[in-house]
């Protein structure tokens, strides 16, 4: 609970109608798109600037009030939600693209601004900013950075800790510090800008970031491939990039998925098979030609019954956004959709998919799975209901298999959605004591009484049940 003096001086930092404390204004910021989580912040503050937000934190380390920055709140691993109360961190203010620099290849940003607007501002001008998670269109930069986001075309372009060069983090004493830079080589000391990517919240908030961008590519191609076999589906990926092939997406989808997605975009997807693949190619067009035709062929060779190519960029843009209302789609089937994600090497892909529906039968619950089955990272997602504790009981029995499993494929608990509070329980099994204690060490020295994000990353209790991944 805060106090009022606190409270008034919030007020004396960012203004009276940017400090809201109503149990409306609250509640909205109590959970994310994580289900079973949600707790109530004490209060709801949006700085205008760097230096309220330094203000801010300098307040809440001087009382010990936890702080949590908060973008769009499209995480799926409960990362935003205030579990121990205090201050929730908005960024409506800072939500503008800043400089545009075509003669190094960047653009910086403050971290309100949504991760769509960056991709169509720079392809206006001939530029590409490759990362894109499936929530690109509400989904905030700042809130990328903190989970270190992948997306569909992170099989050829990387994620987006891959274009991260430079960083405005305040830290939780309040200074300002900047990492990186508009740099092709910086080795001056520790890197930092890498220690913030992906550290969900938990070491400083992120104020400003320079993005690395590239050329955007002349031409691109999209097919479908469709299969009867599940398992050919996971062969084929390991097929074409063995045969030294990196399509820009290559996305997985199971019968279930592709029904809900078919139901939902009415696109005129196949629903008569077990698992189609869906594969996009970028860059110089007889590059494009020649990747398209081959990855034709090998699909064809690994079983595929049909491989459709699309017509037009516009089909294409069909398919890809159909691919990306996955969730969406599955969503409307039951009460309670929890989406997970777990990542092997991509030469696993077929292992790993039979797994997951041999831990759904076994567990007798519905998992749907669908991913980017390019680099390895599937998203088994069960459709449920929160409120049948014995269900929920075999649901969390079944994740914690599939975890077990994809680490024993010498894989990890969570590609890209992060820890949080959901993978806190497993993530000694991918660490280990000593990787934590290392982890735990590095939040100690730089946020020593824990008002950063507390709660995430470190479990109170680890999951009794070890993975034996030797």
């Amino acid at each position: 609970m805060i106090s009022k003096e606190f409270k008034e001086q919030l007020k004396a930092i960012v203004g009276t109608d940017n400090v809201d404390d109503s149990n409306s204004g609250r509640t909205v910021y109590s959970y994310d798109a994580t289900p079973k989580f949600q707790a109530l912040p004490d209060i709801v503050v949006a700085p205008r600037n760097v230096d309220e937000v330094a203000a801010v934190v300098r307040l809440c380390n001087e009382t010990k009030i936890p702080i949590v920055a908060r973008g769009s709140g499209t995480n799926l691993c409960g990362d935003t939600c205030p579990l121990q109360g205090g201050v929730v961190l908005l960024f409506k203010h800072l939500n503008q693209i800043l400089e545009i620099d075509k003669e190094n290849l960047t653009i910086t940003v403050q971290p309100g601004v949504i991760t769509k607007e960056i991709c169509d501002a720079v392809e206006k001008i001939d530029l590409f900013y490759p990362p894109d998670p499936s929530s690109m269109k509400i989904s905030t930069i700042g809130g990328n950075i903190s989970e270190n986001s992948g997306g569909l075309r992170g099989l050829k372009y990387g994620v987006t800790g891959d274009y991260v060069m430079g960083l405005q983090v305040v830290l939780p004493n309040g200074e300002i510090i900047r990492t990186g830079g508009k740099l092709t080589k910086d080795v001056a000391g520790y890197d930092l800008t890498s220690l913030f990517v992906g550290s969900e919240g938990t070491l400083g908030i992120i104020t400003e970031a320079t993005l690395k961008l590239i050329p955007k590519p002349e031409a691109k191609k999209t097919i479908l491939a469709l299969y009867q076999d599940i398992e050919a589906a996971g062969q084929t990926v390991s097929s074409i990039i063995a045969n030294k092939m990196i399509p820009t997406t290559l996305e997985f989808l199971d019968k279930s998925t592709l029904n809900a997605v078919e139901d939902f975009a009415k696109i005129g997807l196949p629903t008569d098979v077990e698992a189609i693949l869906l594969i996009e190619q970028d860059g110089p067009e007889e590059i494009v030609e020649r990747d398209i035709k081959r990855i034709s062929e090998i699909c064809r060779q690994q079983q595929a019954i049909d491989v459709q190519v699309a017509a037009s960029n516009e089909e294409a843009e069909k398919l890809t956004t159909a691919r990306r209302a996955a969730l969406s789609a599955l969503a409307r089937l039951k009460p309670t959709t929890i989406l997970e994600d777990a990542t092997v090497p991509r030469s696993e892909i077929a292992t790993m998919v039979k797994a997951i529906a041999d831990i759904a039968k076994k567990y007798n619950v519905k998992i749907s799975t669908f991913g980017h089955a390019g680099d390895g990272n599937l998203h088994p997602t069960c459709l449920t209901d929160v409120r049948n504790e014995e269900e929920m009981e075999r649901v969390e029995d079944a994740f914690a298999e599939i975890f077990e499993k994809a680490l024993k494929l010498g894989g990890t608990i969570t590609g890209e959605h992060g820890v949080g509070i959901m993978k806190a329980p497993y993530l000694e099994w991918k660490l280990g004591k000593a990787g934590i204690d290392v982890m735990k060490g590095i939040k100690q020295a730089i946020d020593p009484n824990n008002i950063m994000n507390p709660g995430k990353l470190f479990a109170e209790k680890t999951r009794e049940r070890m993975a034996n991944i030797q």
